[in-house]
């Protein structure tokens, strides 16, 4: 690629892609796609499949289940989201659409992470109103993510991440009294990766190896490693 540009068949088509002097994140300026890209996240999708199932089926009681299976669906609809983004799409249009739905996923998640902890956890005068709050801003920066999207793949909503995903904060007090010792570190811990990650990603750094894996896998390792936190409190919270 001497050009610096992605080389396609004869008579192919070449993809459409968001130009710009900084990278995508899907695909850089001329086209290439680093190559983990997306691809951890769709390791993450497949163990999240059998992972989500079981931790359903282990969970107490009616509420219980349901409580697991809007969390565990959410982490599917996320991983398997961000995978078919950074995987598949490579026109401009399919790029707008899939990274609309993408960021999106990260509200979702967010709700369907405080769907267990509250409904389970917490005493219902403190879980049911944080419930609300939570799922009420989840969806406003849902709404404002698919109808605005810059170029660069940013929007007004992206400061509701920190709000919405630290809500918990309010009820910090209620949360120690009602969770262990290690439950509490195990929520701690995964928002601080995620939150680290999402400075990471916004500052683009670090950058180890752009052309293979660079500060878009490490902000997606950094998600998975939170996961993994956040999907051990569930485990904890829900049986």
């Amino acid at each position: 690629m001497e050009t610096g540009q992605a080389r396609s068949a004869p008579g192919e088509r070449q993809p459409a892609v968001v130009a710009g002097p900084r990278t995508d994140n899907c695909i850089d300026a001329y086209g290439h796609r680093p190559f983990w890209r997306g691809r951890l996240h769709l390791a993450a999708a497949l163990v999240a499949v059998p992972a989500g199932l079981a931790l359903v089926l282990a969970a107490r009681g009616t509420e219980g289940r349901i409580a697991a299976g809007i969390y565990a669906a959410s982490l599917v609809a996320l991983f398997t989201v961000s995978a078919s983004y950074h995987r598949l799409a490579r026109t401009e249009r399919a790029v707008t659409w899939f990274r609309r739905a993408d960021h999106s996923m990260i509200f979702v998640l967010i709700a369907g992470s405080y769907t267990p902890l509250c409904l389970l956890a917490l005493p219902r005068a403190w879980g049911i109103p944080l419930l609300v709050v939570v799922w009420v801003s989840a969806l406003g920066g849902i709404t404002m993510k698919m109808l605005k999207v810059t170029a660069s793949g940013s929007s007004g909503g992206s400061w509701l991440y920190i709000v919405t995903g630290w809500a918990a904060i309010v009820a910090l007090p209620v949360l120690v009294s009602s969770l262990s010792a290690g439950q509490v570190a195990l929520m701690a811990v995964g928002g601080v990766i995620y939150t680290l990650g999402a400075i990471g990603l916004w500052r683009r750094w670090p950058d180890p190896a752009p052309r293979t894996f660079g500060y878009h896998e490490v902000w997606h390792s950094m998600t998975i490693a939170a996961g993994a936190c956040h999907f051990a409190l569930m485990a904890a919270i829900v049986r």
